[in-house]
């Protein structure tokens, strides 16, 4: 809208160009799901590298296969995972009460916390006021964790315990017994452990191994996808983005069908294992046909396990599903290549593999690639690599559009960015103003793509369309408040088989 003109002179007026900015979301931030000893239970937690892991979650441990996929995500380029700790209903937080006021509870259940205690010790000049400070035990050693001076029993003084210990611990939280106001005596050494006196001892409770002889585990696949949306994987509903799903270890087919559609309702893509006693005569007629319905375009199936270093036994090999690693080499690829470019190939290996748990010749690998399952490879010279990418809905039969993870993934990256770039529409006047205006911003995000060499094509019109017109928004949609937008794009797709045809020239007789 034009300034108003009050006196005479010159006036300038700044004209919006009409181009608003669409960035490109992430692509490989990955959630990480499984059994735990401890760590948060009740959110996912961002874990940017797997020293964030093990202050959060106690780093490997041989009764689970989630701390060893988290750490070969990283290990294989990964930068950024949300991790989700499942626990079985017997687990028990530890807890203590100190001088019959004030109880200290653990922050999450687990044997862990029977190894912290709590000493407490009042402010000489101020009987109201106390320290207190969570203590690491071992043996006869104790070591001050956290430290928080100042207390107060007041839940209305800003230094109130409970509210403290809530927001700054990272260990315990506190409550007030009965109607105590006044802080509990000092605390003697040895100082009073977590479970000790009448305090409930802290227990791991039942292993949640998602993996049994019969590939399956209730209690783990409750635990995963609950019936009520409230805890499980829905925790990942309250992050901002997720890219890829992993849960080492979980190949029961009607879970995984639930996680497919979970991820398709979600714009992210599922990393699976095979069976970890698959076999190429239990694939060769292709993965259970739970796995390969209308959602399984959001996903990608991987065989077989693989042997790796464990530096819990002495680095002796240990059998471990590939999802971890091959999540790892996904973000590694997208980050060196763009999310166009197949997380396939001798570029993509996988660090950290000492063998494979079934090694295959080409011929079949060939075999199980025609029925959507992705092999990992160990070949000469390039050593353990990824050898196939296809989606669940690979195989030839299907003649699926989303045959290959690169295409599928390539269009759920356009759809996040599209979906978040222009939310600005909402509410504008729906005419060809606006119109223009989307054209020329999405234009400008598909041409960004282009020029990175994420389509097909040799110019902008054989690789890309947007259109956002009176063709597309009829005045039935106007007066609805509707605005359609069109965009197309031709994907890069994998060059799975390479032909070479040789010819032999005859000699030719010089004349």
């Amino acid at each position: 809208m034009s300034a108003a003109l009050t006196y005479p002179g010159v006036y300038i007026e700044e004209i919006p160009s009409g181009v608003r900015t669409i960035t490109a979301v992430a692509t490989s931030i990955a959630a990480l799901i499984g059994w735990a000893a401890r760590g948060a239970t009740d959110k996912a937690q961002l874990v940017l590298s797997f020293q964030d892991y093990v202050r959060n979650y106690g780093g490997l441990d041989a009764r689970t296969y989630l701390g060893y996929s988290v750490n070969q995500f990283f290990a294989n380029g990964g930068n950024m995972a949300y991790v989700i700790r499942l626990a079985a209903n017997d687990a028990k937080a530890a807890d203590v009460t100190i001088d019959g006021k004030l109880k200290i509870t653990a922050k999450n259940p687990g044997a862990w916390a029977n190894d912290y205690a709590i000493s407490v010790k009042q402010r000489a000049d101020d009987n109201t006021r106390f320290g207190l400070n969570v203590l690491f035990v071992q043996g006869t050693t104790e070591t001050v964790t956290e430290s928080f001076p100042n207390m107060s029993m007041d839940a209305s003084d800003p230094r109130f315990v409970g509210s403290i210990l809530a927001n700054e611990s990272g260990y315990v939280t506190a409550s007030i017994v009965g109607s105590a106001t006044t802080p509990p005596v000092d605390t003697g050494t040895p100082s009073p452990k977590l479970g000790s006196g009448s305090g409930t001892n802290g227990a791991d409770g039942t292993v949640l191994d998602p993996n049994d002889a019969t590939n399956t585990n209730p209690a783990f696949d409750s635990a995963l996808m609950p019936s009520t949306e409230d805890s499980g994987v829905y925790f990942l509903d309250h992050v901002d983005l997720f890219n890829l799903l992993v849960v080492p270890g979980e190949t029961y087919p009607p879970t995984l069908q639930k996680l497919q559609k979970f991820c398709c309702d979600r714009r992210a893509f599922l990393i699976a294992d095979a069976a970890k006693n698959d076999t190429l005569a239990t694939l060769q007629n292709g993965p259970n046909d739970a796995l390969t319905g209308v959602y399984s375009i959001n996903a990608a199936l991987y065989f077989s396990w693989v042997n790796a270093p464990d530096p819990i036994q002495e680095n002796r090999p240990r059998l471990l599903p590939a999802s971890g690693f091959v999540a790892g080499a996904y973000a590694r690829t997208d980050a060196n290549r763009g999310v166009w470019k197949a997380p396939a190939g001798i570029d993509v290996r996988l660090l950290g593999v000492s063998s494979l748990g079934t090694n295959l010749n080409a011929r079949e690998n060939g075999v199980l690639s025609l029925k959507a399952v992705n092999c990992i490879r160990n070949l000469p010279v390039y050593g353990t690599v990824v050898w196939g990418a296809r989606t669940l809905r690979g195989n030839d039969e299907f003649g699926s559009e989303w045959k290959y993870v690169p295409v599928r993934r390539m269009a759920l990256f356009i759809e996040e960015s599209l979906y978040r770039g222009i939310r600005w529409v909402v509410f504008e006047p729906n005419d060809e103003p606006l119109w223009s205006q989307i054209r020329l911003t999405i234009g400008a995000f598909m041409q960004t793509l282009f020029r990175e060499g994420a389509f097909q094509g040799q110019t902008p019109q054989e690789a890309y369309f947007v259109k956002c017109d009176k063709d597309t928004t009829t005045q039935t949609d106007i007066n609805n408040g509707v605005v359609n937008i069109v965009v197309g794009f031709a994907p890069l797709k994998p060059a799975e088989f390479v032909m070479i045809k040789l010819q032999q020239l005859a000699g030719q007789i010089q004349s």
